[in-house]
């Protein structure tokens, strides 16, 4: 007898399937607006259409970082194990947003003269910050895999811990960049203080 695909793993995979699509749809938008940009100078991307490219690649790495961090304690809330299951492909994809932003920069910004971007790093601290964060989320990505997880055993945990100073540096290279108007940079800082604070104050109540 042939056995019937567990309702529940369809699902799941059903799920994801929207997620990855919804993931993508940031970058499919982008793709689509430099597009008409180039082909009819329609103006989808505004006056200055460099800084709308790296600010869309660089707020939407931002957000999935927020949203990886956001699975745990939805778990928590919701009793829904199978949240976990979302956590790894929304790392994933802000590195995705992430390198596409900072390769935006260098292609874009600094018009492939590349090596001007340590003497940028050593003289912009916004870029500092910025390229350490997407420099602390490199191994993390690399180490996304099933394989990654059994060769480095605990520590593995231990090093993907390095996700709470990275959403720190992305949340304050997001306030340096915008300089002035500062209410979206709040919003992400108030949102990553309440996603930190959970998980510290589950660790005190824990610990007593």
């Amino acid at each position: 007898m042939s056995s019937r695909p567990d309702p529940g793993s369809r699902r799941l995979a059903l799920l994801k399937a929207v997620a990855h699509l919804l993931a993508l749809s940031p970058a499919l938008v982008l793709a689509w607006q430099i597009r008409s940009e180039l082909l009819t100078g329609s103006g989808a991307l505004g006056a200055d259409p460099v800084a709308a490219v790296e600010h869309h690649l660089g707020i939407w790495a931002l957000r999935m970082l927020l949203l990886t961090l956001a699975i745990t304690p939805l778990r928590q809330l919701t009793g829904l194990a199978s949240l976990l299951k979302f956590r790894r492909m929304l790392g994933l994809y802000a590195f995705f947003y992430a390198t596409a932003h900072f390769a935006a920069y260098l292609v874009l910004d600094l018009r492939g003269y590349w090596a001007l971007i340590f003497e940028e790093i050593a003289k912009r601290p916004y870029i500092t910050v910025g390229f350490l964060a997407w420099l602390l989320l490199l191994p993390l990505a690399l180490t996304s895999t099933r394989a990654a997880m059994r060769r480095l055993g605990r520590n593995w945990g231990r090093l993907h811990r390095l996700v709470y100073p990275i959403a720190i540096l992305a949340v304050l290279h997001f306030w340096w960049v915008v300089k002035s108007d500062i209410r979206e940079p709040l919003l992400y800082a108030g949102i990553l203080a309440l996603l930190l604070g959970w998980r510290i104050s589950r660790r005190v109540v824990r610990r007593r």
